[in-house]
């Protein structure tokens, strides 16, 4: 019987039976795995408060001969309990976990899983506004599978300068230089900020950050779309 230990994170959760759930992790060793948790929907069954959304499981996996293992053990590691607090938190986490569930792979690499440990901490801070936390993490998201936004130069390789305004092409993935355009290099510096910062908080302690991030919130979501198709 072969069997393997590693953290993960749900991203999909299934009930089966009358008491069993099939679960889909991301981890950081063995990318996306899917596992039956037996029993786990009892009152008393040892797993159920081990497994749970929003929180990274310390797990023993039994490997099945098809793509579908089982979960013999569990044990919390960290637990983001301050999400279910606020619904629109709530709503981002499992935002987050469908449109990870979709783009990753099922060997995804490391990267993907502490993206997401780092943005259900981000929507875990009460300090940081949930909205910062969302465009934190589709701009990583973008970064990780390598359809980063140019920022630094222009469609003919010119340095972009704060004298002008840009507006941004979605095919180059780059800003055009505009009369009057949609951005502002402060805009874009936000969010060159974005992309280097190893957590949403940062984002979020900006000056001006909240007039900032209007304006952007629309612009990444496009540029995931695109890229990704989510």
């Amino acid at each position: 019987m072969r069997q393997f230990t590693t953290r993960g994170i749900i991203l999909t959760r299934t009930d089966y039976g009358e008491a069993d759930r099939i679960l889909t992790f991301i981890t950081p060793d063995h990318g996306k795995i899917r596992g039956i948790a037996k029993g786990v929907r009892k009152a008393k069954a040892k797993l159920a408060g081990a497994i749970e959304l929003f929180s990274v499981t310390e797990l023993t996996v039994i490997i099945g001969r098809g793509d579908l293992n089982t979960i013999i053990s569990a044990r919390l590691a960290r637990h983001y309990g301050s999400i279910v607090k606020d619904i629109e938190r709530t709503n981002a986490a499992y935002e987050f976990m469908r449109i990870l569930d979709k783009v990753t792979e099922d060997k995804a690499e490391e990267a993907y899983f502490n993206l997401l440990d780092k943005a259900l901490a981000g929507l875990d801070d009460e300090k940081t506004p949930p909205e910062f936390t969302d465009l934190w993490f589709k701009l990583q998201l973008l970064k990780v599978t390598g359809h980063a936004p140019n920022l630094r130069t222009d469609e003919l390789g010119k340095k972009l300068l704060d004298s002008k305004t840009y507006n941004f092409d979605y095919d180059k993935m780059r800003f055009v230089p505009a009369e009057e355009g949609a951005f502002r290099p402060k805009e874009i510096k936000f969010l060159r900020v974005g992309l280097a910062a190893e957590s949403a908080g940062v984002l979020a302690r900006v000056e001006q950050a909240p007039e900032l991030l209007l304006p952007l919130q629309p612009l990444v979501q496009v540029m995931l779309q695109r890229s990704l198709r989510v």
